[in-house]
């Protein structure tokens, strides 16, 4: 969330948020946030006033008592009793108005960089730049789905039979590759300082708003109702909240990664997205998060890290691929700057979506309630960041489809070698296989 304080100071900031949340096709009224607030702000001191008003009578009362003036004590109970009558009426005012104000509040979103794009959409990214270049193949070049196939490493009809739609099983040398550019992403971080955890797959409610990922993101996340638990679509989640509640050191950045699986409703997307592996209830992901001082240039700097870290990675996979930075309208309600890491993918013959960077100043720990001491030892709220170093099997698609051979084999990166026991490249199984 944002501070109210800065939201109520001028009314520039207010037209600012107001042209942010439009932007971010967030549907939120500021002036009617603002209006709630001072309407709450009064009804809480007419019911503070009317609570020490009728503590005062009550002390007088028992004065009263106590010198035996029981006239003047009665007739200030009959004052206390209507006194009473109005706090219930205030109080439940100011629950009804609180109320109203907190369920605005929530929808507020963060606001975005100076150096964002303002676009309605995904089409309005704007390319900052490329590596690699997409390869020009003298043969007529086979899906990642045919691919599997081939090779038995992707059975997406027995996944469909057995869990319904975009769901699908990796057999094989399919289930290798996917843990193999898990574990590499893994090494990568842990040599750069980052703790691995290992986290909870489910969540509290309090955990996803508290993140920023409801009520906004609800349609996305599979609930548990028997527990009131929610499946987590990114450990973002549980790695945010483990420090929730909490005062931090962050002398130095915390650096926190974990591997986990994710599952996602993916409500509403369609075409050529629920082809194959791209778009599918579950997956795993390496993720990235970062918290530090309350610095914009710090956690500046932060999100380039932890952007070149995901772009290392799909050069160590040898994969052609594109950065761009994401506008206002494919923003979500927490995000201030955001990278999106595109890689090509012959069958779409175009960039797809693999990686995501977000700088989200302090909206996360605000909402989480994650402070650290200044060096003033003022408490403040941290900066939070994110990004997704590998997500798999989506990032099974370029990999197999880039590396593809004419003889129908599949050339093995070098960095994955090593997790492959050597295997340089995937052959078709023979037909005695």
């Amino acid at each position: 969330m944002l501070d109210m304080k800065w939201v109520r100071e001028s009314a520039e900031n207010q037209e600012q948020l107001q042209r942010v949340a439009d932007q971010k096709g967030i549907a939120l009224s500021v002036a009617e946030l603002v209006e709630l607030d001072d309407q709450r702000r009064a009804l809480l001191l007419a019911v503070e006033g009317l609570r020490q008003k009728r503590n005062t009578m009550s002390l007088d009362i028992s004065n009263h008592m106590k010198q035996g003036q029981r006239e003047d004590a009665e007739l200030l109970k009959q004052q206390v009793k209507a006194i009473n009558t109005e706090l219930d009426i205030q109080e439940g005012l100011h629950r009804e108005v609180d109320a109203a104000y907190n369920e605005l509040l929530i929808l507020v979103p963060n606001i975005v960089s100076p150096d964002t794009p303002v676009g309605a959409s995904d089409q309005d990214n704007v390319e900052v730049k490329r590596v690699g270049q997409p390869p020009e193949f003298e043969f007529e070049y086979r899906d990642h789905v045919t691919l599997g196939e081939l090779h038995r490493l992707i059975d997406i009809p027995r996944g469909v039979k057995t869990a319904g739609t975009r769901s699908y099983y990796l057999t094989g040398i399919g289930a290798m590759l996917h843990r193999a550019v898990q574990q590499l992403a893994v090494d990568m971080l842990t040599a750069r300082g980052f703790t691995l955890m290992d986290v909870p797959l489910t969540v509290r409610t309090e955990a996803m708003q508290n993140t920023a990922f409801f009520p906004l993101g609800q349609d996305q996340a599979f609930h548990i109702a028997e527990e009131d638990k929610w499946l987590v679509g990114t450990s973002e989640v549980p790695l945010v909240s483990f420090y929730s509640g909490e005062i931090v050191d962050v002398t130095q950045p915390i650096r926190l990664a974990a591997a986990s699986l994710c599952f996602r409703s993916e409500v509403g997307s369609g075409g050529r997205d629920v082809h194959g592996l791209y778009r599918v209830h579950q997956f795993a992901k390496v993720e990235q998060v970062v918290l530090c001082e309350a610095s914009e240039e710090t956690s500046e700097q932060l999100l380039q890290e932890i952007t070149a870290n995901a772009e290392e990675l799909l050069q160590m996979l040898e994969l052609p691929y594109r950065v761009v930075a994401v506008c206002t309208g494919d923003m979500s309600q927490k995000t201030y700057k955001q990278y999106d890491i595109e890689t090509w993918m012959p069958s779409r013959a175009a960039y797809g979506e693999t990686h995501s960077s977000s700088n989200l100043l302090d909206f996360q720990a605000r909402r989480s309630n994650i402070r650290y001491r200044d060096a003033e030892g003022k408490l403040r709220y941290c900066h939070t960041l994110n990004n997704t170093a590998v997500a798999s099997p989506r990032i099974l698609i370029p990999l197999l489809e880039n590396h593809q051979q004419e003889d129908g084999s599949i050339l093995i990166p070098q960095a994955l070698r090593p997790y492959l026991n050597g295997m340089e490249r995937i052959t078709p199984p023979s037909e005695t296989d």
